[in-house]
């Protein structure tokens, strides 16, 4: 009962106060804290003022002027961290064969060839690392809503586009203006191993790493010429004006680190060459087998944005199928053992999603890598502190201490368990609130006990029509949502501007529903998959496509 006050008591300071809710003071109480950088508080009070954690402790009374929210039941963290994505970050179109009627395709490329001419650069797009994420991305909350209900509330934003991917930035997932969000820009270049396509060099792996070494090496004499000439320019000729080169000064002084995106064992020891061979101050991200490399990471201090994204076999087993290898069964069962071996290894890691179909996996397979062996404070860690120190933040993230900021995530229930729920996110002082979904109960009323085997959950109700906004990046698309719902089985429209798409292999779960469908776009098609949660008239939830993914909320329409 008192936890149900709070989520009401929070959510009325939310409305009344709108934009100057950061300025509130308020006091969580009665709270388990575990607060990462010291003992867990089992009961205890969070004092938030003008956005930061003003003071934590046991047996500690609220100020006078706070309003006074009683958590009883909830267990508070830092809030959570996901250290690779690519949120607020507008999603290009995808060039694809074939035109069509309204020359989609062709108008793709056309848009990408656009952007590539953007730039003064003297290199193609791909291999431009001076291009800074923080000028992509686009403000608007909405579009983080699915991350803000998992729990998570602060990110590393970067796009996953070419060799050179960008120089990235760690934002808070809630602001009025990209400034607001911003924490830390540029934190890092990320590198990732692929080919450019369309004809254009480099077309193969090798002439990737090729191509990564002369690049910097090409930096490198720049950088001496530009010296030399700035300290005597008499006799010397003008060193060109090269930004995608100067966009590697930072990462060869060391000042900038270098994120090599590396699952496999092969191209985790490739990068491990190029940090030693230029003296790179260096990451690992993927990471998947990351362990059985552990030692050489350990030995020259490479740290590991590690990916949760466990591998997991994507279609269901069938009687005229060949049967799996033995090295895809061993890559599955080992993956989830290999933060505990990094951890006992004395490598140090932060966990991130890995581009995963639901953000719910983060916390699932965080919860195998405990099963195999990882601690399970060490797993908490992974997504706060730790997640803070590398992203050079933990002076205002990662633990709640009195003085960071106010980045908290409230729990009920087990962290890594199936029922668990956040009701509440804080970020930098504001509230974000959830509903808790009912719970059936078990036969009769009588939940699952008995003597009996427990009873499957039943289909949440979902039925009708829906008024959505689809918050694609840059702009808001209206549409509507209709089901039609035959027990868990669900059918419907998705119309939006483009016109209709029938919804196929439609589901409902207690805890929401998911379906696929075919859109119109830019005179073409694409496929999507969508997975949402429908709470009293409220839905929510995110739309996977390959221009990546974007999220939508709306309301129950009469």
């Amino acid at each position: 009962m008192r936890s149900k006050l709070f989520l009401l008591v929070l959510t009325a300071i939310c409305l009344s106060f709108g934009s100057t809710a950061q300025a509130q003071s308020y006091a969580i109480t009665n709270a388990r804290i575990v607060t990462v950088s010291g003992p867990t508080i089992e009961k205890g009070t969070i004092v938030v003022r003008n956005g930061l954690i003003d003071s934590v402790g046991a047996n500690m009374q609220p100020p006078a002027d706070a309003q006074v929210f009683d958590a009883t039941g909830l267990t508070v963290y830092p809030g959570f961290v996901d250290t690779l994505t690519t949120l607020g970050i507008p999603a290009r179109p995808a060039a694809t064969g074939g035109g069509g009627p309204g020359g989609g395709a062709a108008a793709a490329a056309a848009a990408n060839a656009a952007a590539a001419q953007a730039s003064n650069s003297n290199y193609p797009a791909g291999f431009r690392a001076d291009e800074a994420t923080l000028d992509e991305i686009r403000a608007g909350e909405a579009q983080f809503e699915a991350a803000r209900l998992a729990g998570f509330t602060t990110v590393l934003s970067v796009g996953r586009t070419g060799i050179f991917n960008g120089q990235s930035a760690v934002i808070n997932l809630a602001g009025d203006t990209v400034s607001d969000m911003a924490v830390r820009s540029p934190f890092a270049l990320h590198v990732s191993f692929v080919t450019i396509g369309g004809g254009r060099y480099p077309q193969s792996l090798l002439g990737t790493f090729s191509a990564l070494r002369q690049m910097f090496y090409d930096a490198k004499r720049l950088q001496d010429w530009e010296r030399a000439y700035a300290a005597n320019p008499q006799g010397l000729k003008r060193p060109p004006v090269d930004k995608s080169l100067e966009g590697l000064y930072p990462a060869l002084g060391g000042q900038m680190p270098v994120v090599f995106n590396a699952n496999t064992e092969n191209d985790i020891v490739r990068a491990i060459g190029l940090i030693k061979e230029f003296k790179l101050n260096g990451m690992i991200a993927g990471g998947q087998e990351a362990w059985k490399v552990a030692d050489r990471l350990k030995a020259n201090n490479i740290e590991v944005l590690l990916s949760l994204n466990f591998p997991k076999r994507t279609t269901a087993a069938a009687a005229e199928a060949d049967p799996e290898s033995l090295s895809t069964l061993r890559f599955r069962a080992e993956t989830p053992k290999g933060p505990g071996k990094l951890a006992a290894a004395g490598v140090k890691f932060a966990f991130q999603s890995g581009a995963a179909t639901t953000l719910a996996d983060f916390f699932t397979n965080a919860g195998k890598a405990v099963a195999g062996g990882l601690s399970r404070d060490a797993a908490i860690r992974a997504m706060t502190l730790g997640a803070a120190e590398i992203l050079g933040l933990e002076n205002r993230l990662g633990s709640i201490e009195a003085g960071k900021i106010a980045n908290l995530t409230l729990v009920k229930g087990d962290l890594f368990g199936r029922d668990k729920f956040v009701p509440q996110v804080i970020i930098d002082g504001k509230v974000f609130e959830q509903k808790e979904p009912v719970r059936p109960a078990g036969p009769a009323g009588r939940g699952t006990s008995g003597t009996g085997p427990a009873a499957a959950p039943a289909a949440a109700s979902i039925a009708g029509s829906y008024s959505i906004t689809i918050e694609v990046p840059g702009q808001s698309v209206p549409a509507t949502l209709t089901f039609t719902q035959s027990g868990s089985s669900l059918t419907g429209t998705l119309s939006t501007q483009g016109g209709p798409a029938q919804l196929r292999n439609g589901q409902v779960t207690p805890s929401g529903f998911s379906f696929a469908a075919t859109v119109p776009f830019g005179g073409s098609s694409i496929e999507i998959t969508v997975t949402g949660t429908v709470t009293g008239n409220q839905i929510s939830g995110t739309i996977e496509s390959p221009q990546g993914p974007v999220t939508f909320a709306g309301t129950k329409n009469p």
